[in-house]
């Protein structure tokens, strides 16, 4: 499957002004500390404070943050760091467990319509389930205003666990959406009857496009793209192939990358390389045909979260690499890559102990973290100053 890339660059002189007025900014704010890596000393900054379990992160044009906190709000972070009041309109959500306010996006057209799409837990009888949004930031009112909801997840309810939550927009302006199978109902990832398990491919308005891979067949969702998914925390598009890249948690063991396919089968819980958490043996076995196999796993489980393809020049040495955040194994991961393959793992930041929630690269070519606990940060990565 491949899927068009819009690739926006800045000016070297603007990425240059924002990179020193962050520097200036996180200087005052917090120690810096140096961090070994491959690429040589990192520098590691707090750019912001404050926020309670933030999830996710979107640059908006002129530099400044949009964040979501897993508790139901939404804040614009400037520059400087400060942190706007919650935004007003966003729906509400159901903060139990793992669920709450989750990812959010630009649409590729932010500037001429100031749109953004995100993804959150709502409550409905007696559980959760996952929901997509589409509005308009109204910065000067510090609202969302035009807030619709574009998709409801359909299958057995969430008791407040794996809902995924990831959202990648294609060059098409299509949406892909990662939904968990909520834990207690697995074997629904199998079912193409509903969305549990699944990733899919939404218009904007949050309609099956005519080209997805279950359009017109009466046992299956039309949005569904791929299944077979336990309980997906990244997902991202492959500049240098156009490809859809997913990572998923697996149990205890098995944490998954997927380069996924159209109408594929991801296997869980039928195939995979982890246990269940009792110790008990879930999987039939590794393989299966007509089952697809991950390009890396691990075992142990990192609980890994966010995904970004690094493409700047920060860090020359690391261009072309995948980066994602790591819950359990508390650190940032960086996968070299060649092609398809994975060539190379490198842990990072394992003495900064925190559970990184997201990762995306700023368009200063920098690194920027998010810490998941009650009172997380934004980090920005960079070379360290020598």
């Amino acid at each position: 499957m491949r899927t068009p890339v819009v690739i926006v660059t800045a000016a070297l002189t603007v990425a240059t002004l924002l990179a020193a007025s962050f520097l200036i900014a996180t200087g005052t704010r917090g120690e810096d500390t140096s961090f070994a890596s491959s690429a040589g000393q990192l520098e590691v900054q707090t750019a912001a404070s404050g926020l309670v379990h933030p999830w996710a992160l979107a640059f908006l044009p002129d530099g400044r943050m949009l964040v979501t906190e897993r508790p139901g709000r939404m804040r614009i972070v400037t520059r400087e760091g400060q942190l706007s009041p919650p935004l007003k309109g966003v729906p509400e959500v159901w903060a139990s467990g793992q669920g709450g306010l989750l990812d959010v996006v630009l649409d590729k057209s932010y500037g001429q319509n100031n749109t953004i799409y995100f993804c959150f837990a709502e409550r409905t009888g007696g559980g959760g389930r996952t929901a997509v949004a589409r509005a308009k930031l109204n910065d000067a009112d510090g609202r969302l205003d035009d807030v619709k909801i574009i998709f409801r997840q359909e299958g057995p309810l969430s008791s407040g666990n794996h809902y995924g939550c990831r959202i990648v927009q294609a060059g098409d302006g299509n949406l892909f959406v990662t939904l968990g199978e909520h834990f207690s109902h697995r074997d629904e990832a199998q079912n193409l009857a509903d969305h549990l398990g699944k990733l899919i491919r939404i218009a904007p308005d949050g309609s099956a496009p005519a080209d997805n891979p279950f359009v017109g067949r009466a046992d299956a969702k039309p949005e569904i793209w791929s299944y077979g998914h336990r309980n997906a925390q990244g997902l991202a598009i492959n500049p240098a192939s156009g490809d859809l890249w997913e990572i998923e948690h697996g149990p205890r063991g098995g944490d998954e990358v997927n380069i996924i396919g159209k109408g594929k089968n991801y296997g869980w819980p039928v195939i995979g390389y982890g246990i269940d958490y009792s110790g008990a043996k879930i999987h039939e076995s590794t393989a299966r045909a007509g089952m697809e196999q991950p390009i890396k796993y691990w075992v142990p489980s990192i609980a890994p979260s966010g995904m970004a393809f690094y493409t700047a020049k920060l860090f020359p040495k690391w261009t072309g690499s995948l980066f994602t955040g790591a819950l359990a194994g508390k650190m940032l991961v960086r996968l070299s890559l060649n092609g398809n393959t994975v060539t190379g793992e490198e842990h990072l930041l394992r003495n900064l102990n925190e559970r990184i929630r997201d990762v995306r690269q700023g368009p200063d070519g920098a690194l920027w973290l998010l810490t998941d606990n009650s009172a997380g940060r934004i980090l920005r990565v960079s070379p360290a100053v020598k």
